[in-house]
């Protein structure tokens, strides 16, 4: 783990600035390379991955300040079913609240965008962020102080060795549209182009959860040396928590792991009695499925590689739900709201519901079945209301008009 403080300062960008990044030529030839061998993998455009658009806020926001009671917001009829928010971003990934009723969604391609509203925008580029694959900016949350200390928290993916793509969280202070007081929180999670994690909430005990990927080298999620296919747990300030279950054993401090054996989590949501809640994508390409909904246990191993889907060992815990092996979810996401879990569905174009009563799932349906494509990121709104992003522009998706889009959502008219 790597500590540092800074004081640069990211200000206001040019909505026009974002340019292509380089890297079609090697993507061109591994797909090429891939297909020769007869494999079945997604494919990206780097130029539409990173390539920026106008940022258009469609109406003007809802209010999310009010502090409504989530149980009577989310009954609201008169809110209707569905409504776009915003449109015309470039791959959001992530959607924060902030206190005075505006939005901040991280975009893949390295930008923090603030909607206000009144329609306006602010748009930060950041400097660090490599967007590759799946990697750049990823995930965002707020310090549960944010109103008092302007805290953020952003998970991006960079290049701090060489040309070895690594995963940082970085906090900064946040105050008018400005980033200041940048310090790493942790750094060299593995990363890869594929298999980043990237999600991040503070848990009701007030430590940072971070989920991470394996980096598309399955074995390291069963090796606690290593932070890639975990769930970590740190402080607001990224010291490790002394009652974290593990050791390093490099130097016997305490390890930054909660729990592993992860694929690629990249959801995470407490329910009404503190249990944690995950998302994970199964195995992908020829052999897709076997998505799951894990109830996370502090130390737990959660079977990758060595188990998949209804498979079951004495020392391994298999997920609550799982998607079976001919189905594929692409859970990216997770949200608690009155007895239900949701996520959103990226191959599967679709949100996700899951009625949980102690640790078991009662009943499961599915909503918005390809109606808005892709569906990254579910977050639920100080109003009670959902709030979902879609990701079509992430060369994996066929974009229409005004994509990508942030997405309002009745739970009470699903």
């Amino acid at each position: 783990m790597e500590n540092k403080n800074r004081n640069t300062e990211y200000g206001i960008r040019d909505m026009g600035s974002i340019q292509a990044g380089r890297g079609e030529v090697l993507i061109l030839v591994i797909i090429a390379i891939v297909i020769a061998a007869g494999w079945s993998i997604y494919t990206f455009s780097q130029k539409d991955t990173l390539e920026g658009a106008p940022h258009i806020v469609l109406s003007t926001l809802p209010d999310v300040t009010a502090s409504s009671s989530l149980p009577i917001a989310s009954q609201t009829p008169s809110v209707p079913r569905v409504t776009t928010i915003a449109e015309s971003l470039a791959i959001p990934w992530d959607l924060a609240f902030l206190p005075n009723g505006n939005f901040l969604v991280t975009e893949r391609g390295g930008t923090l965008v603030e909607l206000q509203p009144n329609g306006s925008t602010t748009v930060i580029k950041l400097p660090h962020p490599k967007p590759k694959g799946e990697g750049g900016l990823l995930g965002v949350t707020l310090h549960p102080q944010f109103a008092d200390n302007r805290y953020i928290y952003l998970y991006m993916s960079t290049s701090e060795t060489g040309s070895i793509t690594q995963n940082t969280v970085f906090r900064y202070k946040y105050v008018d549209g400005k980033l200041t007081d940048e310090k790493t929180i942790i750094s060299k999670i593995p990363g890869a182009l594929y298999h980043d994690g990237g999600r991040m909430e503070f848990g009701p005990d007030g430590l940072l959860y971070i989920t991470t990927g394996d980096a598309t080298i399955s074995k390291i999620a069963q090796d606690k040396k290593s932070l890639g296919g975990k769930i970590l747990r740190l402080t607001d300030e990224g010291a490790i928590p002394e009652t974290n279950p593990f050791k390093d054993s490099k130097n016997s401090a305490q390890s930054a792991i909660y729990s592993y054996g992860h694929r690629n989590p990249q959801g995470l949501a407490w329910d009404s009695e503190g249990k944690l809640w995950e998302t994970e994508h199964g195995r992908s390409g020829v052999l897709s499925g076997y998505d799951e909904l894990n109830l996370v246990q502090l130390g737990g191993n959660y079977g990758w590689p060595t188990i998949e889907g209804p498979a079951t060992r004495t020392d391994m815990i298999s997920p609550v739900l799982q998607s079976g092996a001919d189905d594929t979810w692409a859970p990216a996401s997770l949200a608690y709201l009155n007895g239900k879990l949701y996520w959103g569905g990226l191959k599967g174009e679709t949100l996700y519901e899951a009625t949980i009563d102690g640790g078991i799932v009662k009943d499961f349906k599915r909503h918005l079945f390809q109606e808005f494509g892709r569906i990254r990121t579910v977050r639920v709104g100080p109003d009670g209301m959902l709030y979902l992003t879609t990701s079509n522009r992430d060369g994996r998706g066929t974009p229409k008009e005004g994509d990508d889009k942030i997405i309002r959502v009745n739970p009470a008219l699903l």
